[in-house]
C-alpha cells in the first residue's frame, strides 16, 4: 500500500505535564521517551522518560528567561541559584498508557534521600554548575539501557549558541540498567566525547529498524550553529556494536552510501534546534520525524520511505502562540513524538515541546487525516 500524506485532521492541547509532584520539581526540559522492553525486573509496560536541566525549588516571580539572562550577564554558571538544586539530567518511569488523558502514574528516579537525582554523572575534571550533561535520546538493548548525552559548559562571558551563554563540548554515551539506575560514561580511545563539537551531535534521536536490510540502530545528530542553519545527519550501527565507535557508519550520500569517517556525513534535512524524534508509523506507511522548526513556535512533522529519506518538506502540526502573561516572544524547542503513547496504529500521535518561559514538557495530541 502506498504511504499516506501527512495531513492534520484535529489537534488537542493537553497542557504541561509532570507539574504536580512531591519533589518541588518546578520545571524540566528535554523529555525523551524510551520503552523498557527487556530491561529490569519489571520491564513489562514501562517507559523511561529522560530530561535535561531540572529545576528543584520555588520558581522566582517573573520570567525564567530574566533569571538566566541575569546570571549570564554577571558571569555566573546558571547553576542552582535561585533554586535549591538543578540536576542536569534526570528521569522518571511511566506506566504504558495512551496520551489521551495526559501522563499519569509516573515515578521520578530518586536518590537515597528521596530527592530527584542526576543519572549521567559528571567527569572527574568537570566543574560543578559549569559543566552539564544534557539528555539526548537512548535505547534499551536486552538488560542494558544506553543513554546518549551532550556535554555543555557554561561561559563566563555572554555568548555561545543562541546567546544563552554556553558552549558545546560534544556528545557521549552512558550505560546502566533499569533496576539499579546507575550509569557510567563510556570512553573511546580514552575520550568520553565520541563526537566532539562541531561534529554532528549524535544521538538527538535513535531509531531501531530491521526494514532496510538487517537490524540497525539509526542515530540522528544535529549541528551547524555557525551559519544559523541546523542540519540533521545520520549514523548507523548494529545493536551489538553500540559500544564500539569504530563500528559506526555515517550516511555520505543519498544512494545511500555509508562511510566510516564522520567527516563524510551527509545532511538529510534542516530545521531542528537540536532534538527530534524518528519512528515508523504504520498508519502513514512511512517513517515520521517530529521536531521544532527553529525556535519560533512551529512544531512540524516530515515523512520518508527510509530512515535516510528522501524526507518531505515540513508539515505544521501545531504552533505555539504567545500569551498575554508572557513577557517575551515564544521560544519553543525540543519537539518530539512519543510513539508509545500513540493510538490506532499511529493515526493519533502525541508529542511534547518545551516553551522557555513555561519550562515543562507540553503535550499535544494530533489526529491525522
Amino acid at each position: 500500500m502506498p504511504s499516506r500524506p501527512l495531513r492534520v485532521a484535529a489537534v488537542r492541547d493537553l497542557g504541561p505535564q509532570f507539574t504536580v509532584n512531591p519533589y518541588r520539581m518546578t520545571g524540566q526540559d528535554g523529555a525523551y521517551s524510551i520503552p523498557l522492553g527487556g530491561v529490569g525486573p519489571q520491564e513489562a509496560d514501562r517507559v523511561f522518560w529522560y530530561f535535561g536541566d531540572t529545576l528543584i525549588g520555588e520558581r522566582p516571580p517573573g520570567s525564567l528567561r530574566d533569571v538566566f539572562t541575569h546570571l549570564a550577564e554577571i558571569g555566573q554558571p546558571q547553576g542552582h541559584a535561585p533554586f535549591e538544586r538543578l540536576p542536569t539530567n534526570t528521569g522518571l518511569v511511566l506506566p504504558a498508557q495512551s496520551g489521551r488523558g495526559g501522563l499519569t502514574g509516573f515515578q521520578h528516579l530518586v536518590d537515597a534521600d528521596g530527592e530527584i537525582r542526576q543519572l549521567v554523572p559528571p567527569g572527574p575534571d568537570d566543574r560543578d554548575e559549569w559543566d552539564r550533561m544534557w539528555c539526548m535520546h537512548g535505547v534499551a538493548l536486552g538488560e542494558t539501557l544506553y543513554l546518549f548525552y551532550m556535554h555543555i559548559r557554561m561561559l563566563e562571558d555572554q555568548g555561545g549558541p543562541f546567546d544563552l551563554g554556553f558552549e558545546i563540548i560534544g556528545c557521549g554515551l552512558a550505560k546502566g540498567t533499569a533496576d539499579e539506575w546507575q550509569f557510567e560514561r563510556l570512553s573511546h580511545d580514552g575520550e568520553d566525547m565520541w563526537w566532539p563539537y562541531p561534529q554532528p551531535q549524535f544521538a538527538s534521536a535513535v531509531l531501531r529498524s530491521d526494514r532496510e536490510g538487517g537490524d540497525w540502530l539509526y542515530l540522528y545528530g544535529v549541528t551547524g550553529y555557525e551559519d544559523g542553519v541546523q542540519r540533521v545527519y545520520l549514523a548507523r550501527v548494529r545493536p551489538d556494536a553500540i559500544e564500539d565507535l569504530s563500528q559506526y557508519e555515517y550516511l555520505s550520500g543519498s544512494d545511500p552510501t555509508w562511510s566510516a569517517d564522520v567527516a563524510d556525513a551527509f545532511s538529510v534535512f534542516e530545521g531542528p534546534p537540536n532534538e527530534l524524534s524518528v519512528s515508523w508509523n504504520d498508519y502513514l506507511g512511512s517513517y515520521l520525524s517530529v521536531h521544532s522548526y527553529n525556535t519560533d513556535g512551529q512544531q512540524v512533522g516530515r515523512t520518508a520511505p527510509t530512515p535516510w529519506g528522501p524526507w518531505s518538506e515540513p508539515t505544521v502540526l501545531w504552533t505555539v502562540e504567545a500569551t498575554p502573561d508572557k513577557k517575551y516572544p515564544v521560544a519553543a524547542y525540543a519537539g518530539k513524538e512519543h510513539p508509545s503513547l500513540s493510538e490506532d496504529g499511529g493515526r493519533v500521535i502525541y508529542f511534547t515541546y518545551i516553551e522557555a518561559e513555561e519550562y515543562f514538557p507540553h503535550l499535544i495530541e494530533v489526529t491525522l487525516e
